[in-house]
Formats: C-alpha cells, sequence, structure tokens
C-alpha cells in the first residue's frame, strides 16, 4: 500500500514538473515578445527600432532568440525554489524545530515517551513522522521485552525506513535546480557565441563594416552572458540554501534516533 502510494505521489510529481517546464518556456517567451519587445520600448514605437534611453527592458529584448530560453530557465529556478521552500518549510513542522527536539529529548530521557509522541503529533511534518515511528517501536520493543542490542537495531532500523520514506520528497525537484546550473550558463553562452558571430559578419562584410550590426552583435553576447550568469548564481545559491535545509532536518533526525536508543539501552540496563 505505501509501495502504491509513493509510486502515486512519484508520477504526480514529475507530472507537475513537466508542467512547470513547459510553462516557463512559455511564459518567457511571451515575456520576451509582448512585454520586452512592446513597440513603446523602442525609438519609432516598433522592436525594430532602437531601445529608447535607459530602457533595460528593450536591451535585453534585443539579446535575441535565446534570452526567452533563458527568461524560462530563470522563472523554473524561481518557481521550483518557492516549490522547495513550501515542501521543505512543511516537513520541519508547525512548531520551532529546535524547541521541538529538545522537548523531545527531555521527554525521552525522562521515560515520557507518551509525550514525546503527543509533541510529535502537535509538530508533524517530516522529522516528526520519522521519530515518531521510532518512538512507537520503542514501545512495541519494550512491552515484547527484547534484547537491548536487538532491540536497539529494531528502532534504529525503523527511523531508517521512515526517513527514507520521507527523504525523497524532500529531495525531489533539487535535480532539476542543479541542472539549471548548468543549463543557465550554456544557454548564456550560445547566446553569447551567436551575437559575436553576427558582430564578426558585420566586421567581415564588404566595404565599410556596419557599425550598428557589430554594436548589436557584442550587446546580444553581453545580454545573454549576463542573463545566463544571473540564472546559474540564483539557482547555485537556493540549491546550497535548500540542501543546508534537508541536512539539517537529517541530522534533528539521526539526533533523536541516538537518544531514543541509548534511552532504551539503559532501561535495560536498569532492569538486569
Amino acid at each position: 500500500m505505501a509501495n502504491v502510494k509513493k509510486e502515486s505521489s512519484s508520477n504526480g510529481g514529475d507530472m507537475f514538473s513537466g508542467i512547470v517546464i513547459v510553462a516557463c518556456i512559455v511564459v518567457g517567451f511571451l515575456i520576451w515578445q509582448f512585454v520586452m519587445g512592446a513597440g513603446s520600448n523602442f525609438e519609432g514605437e516598433v522592436n525594430t527600432g532602437h531601445p529608447k534611453p535607459g530602457n533595460y527592458l528593450a536591451m535585453v529584448y534585443k539579446g535575441g532568440p535565446i534570452v526567452p530560453v533563458l527568461m524560462g530557465l530563470l522563472l523554473m529556478v524561481v518557481v521550483f525554489s518557492l516549490e522547495r521552500f513550501m515542501v521543505i518549510s512543511k516537513a520541519a513542522g508547525k512548531g520551532n524545530l529546535d524547541a521541538f527536539m529538545k522537548k523531545v529529548q527531555g521527554n525521552v530521557t525522562g521515560g515520557d515517551i507518551e509525550g514525546a509522541i503527543e509533541a510529535c503529533d502537535k509538530q508533524k511534518g517530516s522529522v516528526a513522522n520519522a521519530i515518531k515511528a521510532g518512538l512507537v517501536k520503542y514501545q512495541a520493543v519494550k512491552a515484547e521485552g527484547f534484547s537491548s542490542e536487538d532491540a536497539t537495531e529494531t528502532i534504529h532500523k525503523e527511523i531508517e525506513e521512515a526517513t527514507s520514506l520521507e527523504m525523497p520528497m524532500l529531495e525531489k525537484n533539487l535535480t532539476i535546480i542543479s541542472t539549471l546550473v548548468s543549463l543557465g550558463t550554456l544557454a548564456g553562452l550560445l547566446g553569447t557565441v551567436t551575437g559575436m558571430i553576427k558582430a564578426f559578419g558585420a566586421l567581415a562584410s564588404a566595404g565599410t563594416p556596419d557599425q550598428a550590426m557589430l554594436a548589436n552583435g557584442i550587446s546580444e553576447a553581453l545580454i545573454n552572458t549576463a542573463t545566463g550568469i544571473s540564472t546559474s548564481a540564483l539557482a547555485i545559491i537556493v540549491y546550497n540554501f535548500f540542501t543546508s535545509k534537508i541536512d539539517t532536518l537529517t541530522y534533528s533526525i539521526d539526533e533523536a534516533a541516538s537518544t531514543i536508543v541509548n534511552t532504551y539501552r539503559r532501561f535495560k540496563g536498569s532492569l538486569k
């Protein structure tokens, strides 16, 4: 049943990712064509003219056909970052995670397992779910009277299994964000190359070099470079931020697992 639910969630997540990718590319093209390319941004009120002084939308529009792709990639970084922020925030639970961990550890150390489970129910989220699974197993092995080593291994295994079910949800779409780091740079480089081709094409033209074509080519190259670097930089920042958040959640689960296991060892030791 759990596998069916996990597979269904995975399929739904993949569909969401696909829709977001396509939608971002489409929206990026629409912004480039109808917002940046609006005639009001250019001299002569047509987008084939020169950008009006200080009009950055028109300047970016002149970056060429690679710009809508870069805009789509930038939108993907923003959308997937917001999606990951909401998911990871929900995984941490309703209350403050540090306060929750201190309360659970205090309850477990004091032998108040029911109080620790109640705290998990109030906190909710991935961390609380994994810890609660360990606490429930703690009560089960305590009632069954397992030996200390067998019990501790069982409790630890239960927490690991619960964590392995929660982690894919936390790490989902991070691969896309990390891929956008490279794609942003490569797309910007492609735009730079096409812009320089136009620039050198103007220099190679017969007679006097077309200075306007040369300037447009160099401008297109620089605009694509700047947009690509900005996209990659934002993707790197959010990827490292979310990776750090996930590491913190994982550490919290491991810390609670260690407390539960050590408490059970002391409990069995006191009975000998």
